[in-house]
């Protein structure tokens, strides 16, 4: 919800078919000056004037907008969010904000950001993200190439033979672009873990007594 301004009075607070008329407090000045008697003399204090609120005239306010010039509504806007942003980043739109008073210029809208946790992309230290991806231990033996989600979308690791579970791979650019330089990019790191099956059949285990062998 925001300020916008009267279409019944267009601003102005004035009721419709009615004008504003010079105060007959403080004769249009908006100020009153009163004499305050001290034991040091006597002073005097100008403050403004309460009849008119200092604006030099009093008028029948409008009846939709209370004499203020506005309206609260809500409006709905298309706001453009950049690349790199996270929880906590503030957007200012121009123009957005309330409508100023008496016909001013409008204020500007501050939008406060929440980013929603990915379940698989976890963000650290600003621009960098973090990734896991399981293989089974044939995989991890022979080499592969798996598909890992990066936050431009899926893309094919290379994955070396001989990788250790629990190494970490880097994949270099594919991380956050930095807020308000997108041509600086994070790196994405994807920790391998590799699956070693609980059970296996006869002929698995004399391929793997068969490998064993062969290293020794």
């Amino acid at each position: 919800m925001r300020l916008e301004e009267c279409g019944e009075c267009t601003g102005s607070g004035v009721k419709a078919g009615t004008s504003p008329k010079t105060c007959g407090t403080c004769g249009g000045q908006g100020q009153v000056v009163a004499t305050v008697r001290t034991p040091l003399g006597n002073f005097q204090q100008v403050t403004a004037c309460n009849a008119c609120g200092g604006s030099g005239q009093t008028f029948t306010p409008c009846s939709a907008c209370g004499g203020d010039g506005r309206v609260r509504r809500s409006k709905r806007i298309s706001l453009r969010v950049p690349a790199g942003v996270d929880s906590g980043s503030r957007l200012r739109v121009r123009g957005e904000g309330n409508a100023g008073r008496k016909g001013g210029p409008p204020g500007d809208l501050y939008v406060f950001v929440g980013v929603k946790d990915d379940p698989d992309l976890k963000r650290f230290e600003s621009i960098n993200v973090s990734s896991t991806v399981t293989i089974p231990y044939t995989k991890a033996i022979l080499g592969t190439t798996q598909k890992v989600r990066t936050v431009d979308g899926t893309v094919d690791l290379k994955i070396p033979a001989g990788v250790q579970p629990g190494a970490t791979l880097l994949m270099a650019k594919r991380g956050v672009p930095k807020l308000g330089q997108p041509n600086v990019r994070g790196d994405q790191y994807v920790t391998v873990k590799v699956t070693i099956p609980k059970s296996v059949s006869g002929k698995e285990k004399e391929l793997v007594e068969e490998l064993e062998g062969l290293s020794n």
